[in-house]
């Protein structure tokens, strides 16, 4: 990537991805200290002394209410810190959790009621919740009514576990504790199963074909584009809960880019390198099908990428080479069917507390800082991760692990989720400046393999999928997104948060959607009229993409083809690397 533009705007425009890629360069740590946002605050107590005399008088009458054992204070009904009956039971630990609620609460509401401007109010919003969630009383080995009875009922032995647990969390990055045993799953024998094989290894990624399950497929293939943040297998998780495995038993021919996982020769490989390798893999999984269009689906980061190799497509058609690998004549662009982007952010202008982290000299800093090594560790990624949702993600393990010396539960999400990659330096950078100037966002604000992004050139029909819990990509982002795309948009609105919008098998009970054909609207206006559907949104994308992939052709009796040989069966080499 090259001649990204609009840096001056970075203070406003800041969003998640850069937040992302910014702490996980510099270190989390930044997260507990605003900076100079937190000398505005103080400077805008001062000058609001009649707030901070309320403020303290009602902390102290409240705080004397607890004392004196008259106060109504209670968790919320969803609040599992609490939930051991002995923090409203036994009168000491009731009053501790009281004054922790009353102190929290009387905090955050200062932050909220000090004229800041939404930035530095964010910030300091972001710092005094992390701090809040980690005093909790509950996360103390001293006060925590689960981790005395443990204590008591294993002899002891819970202590000696919980230290276990921790010396060896600590011992290693990304030092927080651990969400899954490391021994949970095997991936080729519990995860990313679906049957297929290795058509092509690129020196960026290796392309998987995968097996058909039906007699008779579409003509068009589809090609995956996963995440670069992580390995692939999120869309190929265990059977019954792999989008992989739904899709080719829908009749679909499903090409996935298993990403290599770089390390510092690779430094310089950079959105250039990755756009164009895209390129190249839908130019050789519609020579291996005798097709001229192909069907993109990205997820996050992928879908990133995607999104500006669609934009380029015109100007690559008959083209083909750069750092992808293995492009000549027949890994030309081929005719794009059309561009799937799930919980993906093209529009990276955000007004909340993870847009809020990141100013110009801390992207430059972070930039620098993986420069310095080559590449962005995964392991600080997943650490940034998990600071996103301390509360989940940080101290309910803290607390199992550690104070209670259990083992975390096998869950296959949390499993791919610690099974970090490296991001290049190169692709680093150019992630965090084209967030950081919402170049996407502007026409020909970004130039790419020589070429000016213009999202609006994407006129194929698309297919647009956010979660409304997202904390990394809000929906309302990805919506703005959708309507910077030139074509007919289908937009999918799933009732679940980042990972459980693309891992929504079919027959979950659970799931619903909100879904609609017009996204000219503001989001707001989108949400309250367009239908709800029960179910998972699988099928629906099952049902548009049947309509624009042709007709029915007799499956393919091996894969690859006369130049693209099998290399090895799925899952592949590069998703083993460590």
């Amino acid at each position: 990537m090259s001649g990204a533009t609009g840096a001056e705007a970075a203070p406003d425009v800041a969003g998640a991805l850069d937040m992302i890629l910014t702490q996980a360069a510099l270190g989390p740590v930044r997260r507990f200290l605003p900076g100079r946002s937190a000398l505005k605050f103080a400077w805008a107590l001062a000058g609001q002394p009649g707030l901070v005399a309320s403020r303290a008088g009602g902390l102290a009458a409240e705080l004397a209410r607890v004392a004196g054992g008259g106060s109504a204070l209670a968790p919320g009904a969803k609040d599992r810190r609490f939930a051991d009956p002995a923090w409203s039971g036994n009168p000491l630990l009731r009053r501790v959790m009281q004054a922790y609620l009353a102190t929290g609460s009387t905090a955050l509401g200062l932050v909220d009621e000090v004229p800041l401007d939404w930035r530095d109010a964010e910030r300091m919003r972001f710092a005094v919740s992390n701090l809040i969630d980690a005093l909790a009383p509950s996360n103390s080995p001293l006060l925590s009514p689960e981790a005395w009875k443990a204590a008591i009922d294993s002899g002891g032995a819970s202590l000696v576990a919980g230290t276990k647990n921790l010396v060896s969390d600590l011992s290693s990055a990304p030092r927080i504790p651990s969400m899954v045993p490391p021994d949970a799953f095997t991936v080729g024998t519990d995860l990313a199963v679906s049957p297929g094989a290795v058509v092509l290894r690129a020196p960026v990624y290796e392309l998987i074909q995968y097996q058909p399950s039906t007699e008779t497929v579409r003509e068009m293939p589809l090609l995956i584009v996963p995440p670069t943040i992580n390995k692939f297998y999120i869309l190929d998780l265990a059977p019954g809960r792999s989008m992989v495995e739904y899709l080719t038993g829908q009749g679909f021919q499903v090409f996935v880019m298993s990403w290599r996982n770089p390390d510092a020769q690779h430094a310089a490989w950079g959105m250039d390198e990755y756009v164009q390798a895209i390129i190249d893999a839908a130019g050789v999984a519609a020579g291996i099908r005798g097709t001229d269009a192909v069907h993109l689906l990205a997820a996050c980061s992928g879908g990133i990428l995607a999104g500006v190799a669609a934009a380029l497509q015109p100007a690559a058609a008959g083209g083909g080479g750069g750092g992808g690998g293995a492009a000549d004549e027949s890994t030309a662009w081929p005719r794009l069917a059309s561009l799937g982007l799930l919980v993906t952010m093209l529009d990276q202008s955000r007004t909340d507390s993870v847009g809020a982290v990141v100013d110009e000299s801390m992207a430059d800093a972070a930039i620098a800082a993986s420069a310095r090594q080559g590449y962005l560790d995964g392991r600080r990624l997943a650490e940034v991760f998990a600071w996103l949702r301390p509360g989940d993600l940080i101290w309910n393990y803290w607390v199992n692990n550690y104070l209670l010396g259990r083992e975390p539960a096998k869950f296959d999400i949390l499993f791919w989720n610690a099974d970090t990659t490296r991001m290049t330096a190169g692709l680093h950078r150019d992630f965090v400046r084209a967030a950081v100037a919402n170049s996407l966002a502007k026409p020909s604000g970004l130039t790419v393999l020589g070429t000016e992004v213009d999202l609006a050139r994407v006129t194929v029909d698309s297919y647009v999928v956010a979660g409304v819990a997202d904390h990394i990509c809000p929906w309302q982002s990805c919506y703005r997104s959708a309507q910077l795309l030139g074509g007919q948009t289908r937009f999918v609105l799933s009732t679940s948060g980042h990972i459980a919008a693309l891992v929504n098998p079919a027959g979950n009970k659970k799931s619903s959607y909100q879904v609609g054909d017009d996204v000219t609207a503001d989001a707001g206006d989108w949400q309250r009229s367009a239908p709800a559907v029960h179910g998972s949104w699988w099928p629906d994308y099952a049902a548009w993409l049947a309509e624009r992939s042709g007709a029915q052709v007799p499956a393919p009796a091996t894969l690859g083809s006369e130049q693209f040989a099998v290399i090895e069966a799925a899952p592949g080499s590069y998703v083993r690397a460590a």
